[in-house]
């Protein structure tokens, strides 16, 4: 066996020095300080921090994947620097072997297997590509130009070149297991045929939050230039909004064929509210500041929203609906909808915590902070789940199955499901907290014996003293026992349908 091993190592060896010698005989051109001067500026990631610079600008697609990418390289670095170099220590190229024009000034004098320009290279263009692929596209050239430098100036053999390139790629490939990619842009929801069309929005009642995201733009007088022939109508904040846009609707009587709503996920929910009680379309204009809702639709900008409403192009979306039973306030039992999540208990501090640090860190990182700070400073909640006692940390309820399993749920991939996605922690099992945490820093929350998902249609939950009740991340009640289940009834919301344009739309019914 070890003769083996020394067979192909002196291959491998023969094939590094012969490619060394075809790349010297290369003959004098422009490309030479070109190459020199890239692979220069990769030293210490400092080009890739540069582009991802440049990345960050944008907020979106480009900032997650400018994120990924320096948690990749942070990876990768580490990974081919502080453990593969000390554990396979290799003699880099000599000098001698190149034209004394190509070589660097000040040459490193490490290990030369493997490249961790390679490894840094690869791990940043392999993490855009997960996020963007056409950003991908714009990256990864420059990423083999700064692997190739590193043989073309002599300072690496081009298996390290290999090798390092291997790294990168699988620690960038290796964070889908905490920072899962999104795998498509929109989630998936039945083609529905009954939605009028809104010519000019014509028919439509929109209310728009100016309080929702940017608090400098009021997208009202947008909304008025887009959709002339709507009625706009500019949120209160001393009233309740889904009165208002109820008020409007009951106002104008047959004339409303849909209603609309610009703002974020909060303002959406009670909209869609008056939506589902006055069965109507929704319309939805994202002007918030995450829109999880609308990226779960599809829908981007104004620009799509009236696209959509014009064509009439609409799709079912379930509503989630909590019955309140003895609540805090003076009715009573009371049925509140929701689109996105709602949870009992921690959960919204949790939320807040990682929304308010995830731009420093990003989500994955600041989820577990705040998980670890949640812990911390939070008692379990006994409570029964469909009659079943429990002591739980927080516990989660989705508007239909998130991805991916473990405690950070990210988007859905349909939107008609009629399930519930419930998720809680368990605290009456010995070291509940370290190994919640343990879980979720090593990838694998969703297979401890902490962590527990079901999918429903309905859910029961009994406290043993009052809790506060959250819903699209906003504090709502507080009450002792709750039920969430899916509306029998799923509500038409416009988005642009490709099926729609073959011909195979399908009536609006739950199946």
């Amino acid at each position: 066996m070890f003769s083996w091993i020394r067979r192909a190592g002196r291959t491998i060896d023969d094939a590094d020095h012969a490619i060394t010698r075809a790349v010297a005989a290369f003959p004098p051109s422009r490309l030479d300080g070109v190459l020199k001067g890239t692979s220069v500026a990769a030293n210490h990631s400092l080009l890739w921090f540069a582009v991802a610079a440049l990345l960050a600008g944008r907020r979106g697609t480009s900032r997650k994947a400018a994120a990924r990418a320096l948690a990749s390289i942070a990876g990768a670095s580490t990974l081919s620097n502080a453990v593969f170099k000390p554990l396979l220590p290799r003699r880099r190229p000599a000098a001698d072997e190149l034209p004394g024009y190509r070589t660097l000034a000040n040459a490193p004098r490490s290990s030369s297997f493997p490249s961790g320009h390679a490894a840094s290279a690869a791990a940043f263009a392999t993490a855009v590509t997960l996020e963007s692929p056409r950003l991908g596209m714009a990256v990864i050239p420059i990423a083999a130009t700064v692997a190739y430098s590193r043989v073309h100036n002599g300072v690496h053999w081009s298996t390290d070149v290999l090798a390092g390139a291997a790294v990168g790629t699988g620690v960038a490939l290796a964070t889908r297991r905490w920072w899962p990619v999104r795998e498509q842009d929109e989630a998936r929801a039945r083609p529905i045929d009954t939605a009028p069309e809104l010519p000019g929005g014509e028919g439509l009642v929109i209310v728009s939050n100016q309080r929702s995201g940017d608090a400098d733009v009021d997208p009202a007088g947008e909304l008025e230039a887009a959709l002339p022939g709507a009625v706009v109508i500019r949120a209160d904040p001393d009233r309740d909004l889904d009165e208002q846009l109820d008020e409007a609707v009951a106002a104008r009587g047959g004339w409303v064929q849909a209603v609309g709503v610009a703002g974020g996920d909060g303002t959406v929910a009670a909209a869609a509210a008056v939506a589902a009680r006055r069965k109507l379309p929704l319309v939805v204009v994202p002007t918030g500041t995450l829109n999880h809702f609308a990226r779960d639709v599809g829908i981007y900008d104004m620009q799509e929203a009236v696209d959509a409403g014009t064509s009439g192009q609409a799709v079912a979306v379930d509503i989630g609906v909590v019955d309140v039973h003895d609540g805090d306030d003076a009715t009573g039992d009371h049925a509140r909808p929701f689109l996105n999540t709602a949870s009992i208990g921690a959960y919204p501090d949790l939320v807040r915590l990682r929304e308010r640090w995830e731009g420093k860190w990003g989500k994955w990182p600041a989820f577990a902070v705040a998980l670890v700070a949640m812990l911390r400073r939070n008692q379990p909640v006994e409570m029964t789940i469909n009659g079943t006692p429990t002591s739980v940390w927080l516990i989660f309820i989705g508007n239909g199955p998130y991805h991916p399993r473990g405690m950070v749920p990210a988007w859905r991939p349909s939107l008609d499901s009629g399930l519930l996605d419930v998720r809680w922690l368990r605290a009456d099992l010995r070291f509940a907290r370290t190994r919640a945490v343990g879980g979720l820093v090593f990838g694998a929350l969703a297979h401890s014996r902490v962590y527990h998902q079901i999918e429903v249609p309905q859910v029961e939950i009994e406290l043993t003293r009052p809790a506060r009740l959250a819903t699209d991340g906003e504090v709502v009640a507080k009450a002792s026992r709750f039920t969430f289940r899916i509306s029998p009834d799923p509500i038409p919301v416009y988005r642009r349908d490709e099926d729609r344009w073959t011909g195979r739309a399908r009536p609006f019914q739950r199946t």
